[in-house]
């Protein structure tokens, strides 16, 4: 009993974590063979200077490279300075959306009493809670969007490109969540044809 209680427990708690992951999705140039590139370098932003409200993001923004970065040198990259094969740009947009939620509704359960004559006794009756039906409503939500594009130097083409979406429960993203989200990214980085 002890080791069935052990398996579903084991089995829910991986549900729920898998429950609460973002999902990536990636593309990539058809004719395109990602093995023909092996170094990188970030593409230059233009470097205006940032209005006040945006200093809160460069964080962020060095996090997200930090991350790409690291995940890039596991999948065999090498960051040089000049010459790069691929140019690498990152993307973090956050929108308000409606989550739509349903929540199941019951009827409260009662009882009944009554007097039967024949036992001269007062006999109860309960009635469980009944499905009523679903309570559907939305709720607004903040989502963020993280995209890694590869775009070839020599072409200027976009050759790869992953993004990942994720309900954001604070106003700004965790290094948590930019690793968890960046991760989720490139295990879908495949180099074969």
């Amino acid at each position: 009993m002890i080791k069935l209680f052990s398996v579903i427990s084991i089995i829910c708690a991986g549900l729920l974590f898998t429950g609460c992951a973002s999902t990536a999705h990636v593309e990539k140039a058809r004719d395109i063979n990602m093995n023909n590139y092996k170094t990188y370098s970030w593409a230059e932003e233009a470097k205006q200077s940032k209005p006040a409200s945006d200093k809160h993001k460069e964080i962020a923004e060095q996090n997200i490279r930090y991350s790409v970065d690291e995940q890039l040198q596991k999948n065999g990259f090498r960051q040089v300075k000049s010459n790069p094969d691929v140019l690498v740009s990152t993307d973090f947009m956050v929108e308000k959306n409606n989550k739509e939620h349903s929540d199941a509704v019951y009827t409260q359960p009662t009882t009944r009493t009554y007097y039967n004559p024949r036992s001269g006794k007062l006999n109860t009756f309960y009635y469980p809670s009944e499905f009523a039906g679903y309570n559907n409503y939305s709720v607004s939500v903040k989502e963020g969007t993280l995209t890694v594009t590869l775009i070839d130097a020599k072409t200027d083409k976009a050759v790869w490109q992953g993004w990942a979406t994720a309900e954001l429960n604070k106003a700004n993203i965790s290094e948590k969540e930019i690793d968890k989200n960046v991760k989720s990214i490139f295990k879908k980085f495949d180099t074969s044809n």
